[in-house]
């Protein structure tokens, strides 16, 4: 049976586990409504795939959410960004 020879330290140990950690998902943004979006998979927020609408997410929502909810898509339609002109550009 193997015996090590030399005592491993922690630190040594450590060096050898520093890559061993759980990663972020990489997360995307929801054209439509601008949420972060774990990738292919359907927006929760607003429940669009690849520009069209899988899962109608207002459907088992009360009157009073669901009033809520479309004022929160509506919102988030109006926060697409304008292309940036040279002068923009230059600003930044």
């Amino acid at each position: 049976m193997a015996v090590p020879k030399q005592h491993k330290t922690k630190s040594r140990r450590n060096q050898r586990r520093m890559h061993i950690r759980i990663k972020q998902p990489g997360l995307g943004v929801c054209p439509k409504c601008g949420k972060l979006v774990l990738s292919h998979t359907v927006c929760p927020n607003c429940g669009y795939y690849k520009g069209r609408q899988v899962i109608d997410v207002l459907k088992k929502l009360t009157k009073k959410e669901k009033k809520k909810k479309e004022k929160e898509i509506k919102e988030g339609d109006k926060t697409t960004t304008k292309p940036m002109t040279m002068e923009g550009l230059s600003k930044k």
